[in-house]
């Protein structure tokens, strides 16, 4: 890990989604996604994306943002509810792509839901995919069509399952 690396993994920190953080949170969830699907217009999405998530934490799910940096910078975002385990959402800015930001978020999840998490993903977001696969994930069956109308594939790991390596 080069040095810069290092600087940025220890200005990391995890902390509950603040009611100051959502226009970069709204902002962070479009770069996100159009970095992962230019073809889709995910402005036209976002008022949908604001609703998700007031339910979602109306409903119990906790937002987990990771700030990184100073100034602090919102690198991402996991959306994990604690009692069914099912994440939602899982964005990394663009920027930090590859830079160990979704794991450090996927560990928030794991620490929020210790006995197991579920989540669907774009069968065809391979690079999504990999990561959870890396992480320990395994697939357990199809999932729902997407709004865009792409096919899902639900994926889960269990605390001390084989797969996980950890």
């Amino acid at each position: 890990m080069s040095g810069g690396a290092m600087e940025a993994a220890h200005a990391r920190r995890v902390g509950r989604r603040a009611a100051t953080d959502t226009p970069a949170l709204m902002e962070l969830w479009l770069a996100s996604w159009r970095a992962t699907y230019a073809d889709i217009d995910f402005d036209a999405r976002l008022e949908w994306f604001k609703a998700r998530l007031a339910a979602l934490e109306t409903g119990g799910a906790l937002t987990l943002c990771l700030y990184e940096g100073a100034p602090t910078f919102l690198a991402g975002f996991v959306v994990i509810h604690p009692e069914t385990g099912w994440l939602d959402q899982l964005c990394v800015h663009p920027n930090c792509f590859g830079a160990g930001a979704a794991r450090a978020l996927i560990e928030a999840a794991r620490q929020a839901s210790p006995d197991g998490i579920r989540l669907d993903v774009n069968a065809d977001n391979t690079r999504a995919r990999r990561f959870y696969e890396r992480e320990g994930f395994s697939l357990v069956g199809a999932g729902a069509i997407s709004c865009s109308g792409r096919a899902t594939v639900v994926l889960e790991w269990r605390p001390n399952c084989p797969a996980d390596g950890k």
